[in-house]
């Protein structure tokens, strides 16, 4: 099985979240042992932003834990279809297009998502199977 991780799940153990340090490990390191954790570009370029180099960014999302996998074309036409129906739906833009792409990664690709922001990705993309507190 393989699981896509999120950025905000990634964050809390990269730069310790003392509310969320603990689940996102221990969520993890379950996901890692029943499959195959994955990170696409945009959870990448997300989590990027408190590293000031990539070398010491591909040091902590090791190769050999995280496969690295390119969104689809068919995810990011569903991510920009998903975020057209949310603004309809008067969706602010706090809520950034980059979590349409990662929604629909998992949604295309058929993943699981590991992620703290259940209800967003249950709402716009209520097919992918989440892996998130109380969820």
């Amino acid at each position: 099985m393989r699981v896509p991780v999120d950025s905000n799940v990634l964050l809390d153990v990269l730069e310790p979240d003392a509310a969320w340090y603990e689940w996102s490990a221990e969520s993890i390191l379950r996901c890692a042992t029943h499959g195959r954790l994955v990170i696409n570009h945009v959870v990448f370029a997300e989590v990027s932003v408190g590293f000031s180099s990539i070398e010491t960014l591909d040091s902590k999302l090791l190769r050999s834990l995280y496969e690295r996998v390119p969104i689809p074309w068919e995810a990011a036409f569903l991510a920009g279809k998903a975020f057209v129906e949310y603004r309809r739906a008067g969706g602010t833009r706090r809520s950034p297009l980059p979590d349409f792409f990662i929604g629909a990664h998992a949604a295309v690709a058929g993943m699981p998502l590991l992620t703290r922001g259940a209800a967003r990705y249950q709402t716009n993309f209520p097919t992918v199977e989440l892996i998130a507190p109380h969820a």
